[in-house]
């Protein structure tokens, strides 16, 4: 069967502007807020291949924070 287009009606009501609706709009107004809560880190694949998921990912991190901290009293007390 071949298939026909469809007129499709306008269903917008008259009283609907949406020019005066729509105008105003900045583009771009929310993008700082936005970045300013999203941390995004680059893995190279060989590294994102070894994790299964974002929690193994930051489990990882935090251990590596952890030992960080464990090296660093390690070395103050040694000096």
């Amino acid at each position: 069967m071949k298939q026909t287009a469809k007129k499709t009606e306008d269903e917008l009501r008259p009283e609907y502007d949406l020019a005066s609706l729509l105008k105003g709009g900045v583009k771009g107004k929310y993008a700082k807020r936005f970045q300013e809560g999203t941390n995004l880190v680059l893995i190279e694949p060989q590294i994102h291949s070894q994790f299964k998921s974002d929690q193994e990912v930051n489990d990882a991190l935090r251990l590596v924070i952890e030992l960080r901290k464990i090296g660093g009293a390690r070395r103050k007390s040694s000096a």
